[in-house]
C-alpha cells in the first residue's frame, strides 16, 4: 500500500513543477510587445517561499534549484547566479519555519520581502563586480514591489485552493507523529 504522506508530498512536488512550467510558458508568450512597463512578479520565487514557510517538505531544494536554473536559461539571466541566490534565500526561510509558526502574517511577509531585497542587492553587487550589464535599479525595485504584493495572494490561494495550511505548534500527521 502506498504511504499517504509520500503520495501527498509527491503530489505537491509535481504541482510545484507544473505551476512553474505554466508560469514559464505564460511569460514567454508574446502578449505585450510594447517596451517598458512594470515587470511582473517572480511567481516561482513567491510560490516557493510561500510553500516553504507553510510546509517545508512540499518543495525540495533540488526541484526549486532546477526550476530557477531553467528560468535563468530561458530568460537569459546570468546562469546560476540568481539560482544560487534564490537557493540561499530559500534555505534561509526554510531554517526559519520554526520561528514563523508563531509569527503573524505581516512579519512573515516582511521577512520574505527582506529576503527578496537581499537577493536583489546581492545579485546587483555580484553583477557590478564582474562588470556585467544589469537591469535598471527601477526595474529591480518594481520587481521587489510586484513580488511582495503578489505574496499574500499566493498564500491565500495556497491555503484556500490547495489546502496548504501553515504548520502550527503541536501539529501531528494522520499517524500522530509531530510535524
Amino acid at each position: 500500500m502506498v504511504d499517504p504522506i509520500t503520495t501527498r508530498r509527491l503530489t505537491y512536488w509535481a504541482m510545484f513543477f507544473a505551476i512553474s512550467a505554466l508560469v514559464i510558458f505564460l511569460r514567454i508568450l508574446p502578449l505585450d510587445i510594447t517596451p517598458g512597463g512594470w515587470p511582473g512578479p517572480d511567481w516561482t520565487i513567491a510560490i516557493a517561499f510561500a510553500w516553504v514557510l507553510r510546509r517545508p517538505d512540499y518543495v525540495p531544494v533540488v526541484l526549486f534549484a532546477a526550476v530557477v536554473l531553467l528560468n535563468d536559461m530561458i530568460f537569459l539571466r546570468a546562469p546560476g547566479l540568481w539560482t544560487g541566490l534564490s537557493v540561499i534565500g530559500f534555505e534561509f526561510l526554510r531554517s526559519r519555519t520554526q520561528i514563523t509558526r508563531e509569527m503573524p502574517f505581516v512579519f512573515e511577509w516582511a521577512m520574505v520581502t527582506a529576503v527578496l531585497l537581499a537577493m536583489i542587492f546581492a545579485n546587483r553587487l555580484i553583477l557590478a563586480i564582474f562588470f556585467v550589464g544589469q537591469p535598471s535599479l527601477r526595474m529591480d525595485a518594481l520587481l521587489i514591489v510586484a513580488t511582495s504584493a503578489a505574496y499574500p495572494m499566493i498564500v491565500i490561494i495556497s491555503a484556500l485552493v490547495l489546502g496548504m495550511q501553515k504548520i502550527v505548534p503541536g501539529s501531528v500527521d494522520h499517524l500522530g507523529h509531530p510535524l
